[in-house]
């Protein structure tokens, strides 16, 4: 799943339409703000973002996670979002 999620997002288009699929603006923003301040372009961020969450999270995230995509019925987008939202408060 997560590699189907990281070919998905090739294109800054499809990035904004997952996360904005995520219903979360703010979000957005941030990851826009993150993405010009490390010089990159959205789909570059989030692809980056996506791969060092993969790498980076803990053992408790990962149950975590396990436990959101059970019950959800888009899986990329709460990967996503919660691999943005451990960026921008790591």
């Amino acid at each position: 799943m997560l590699g189907d999620l990281l070919t998905s997002l090739t294109d800054e288009t499809t990035a904004l339409e997952t996360i904005l699929g995520a219903g979360d603006l703010k979000l957005l923003a941030a990851a826009q703000e993150m993405a010009a301040a490390d010089g990159l372009d959205l789909a570059a961020y989030v692809t980056q973002t996506v791969q060092r969450y993969a790498n980076e999270a803990s053992d408790e995230e990962w149950v975590t996670l396990m436990g959101l995509l059970n019950r959800s019925q888009d899986p990329g987008t709460i990967c996503l979002k919660r691999a943005l939202d451990h960026d921008l408060r790591g």
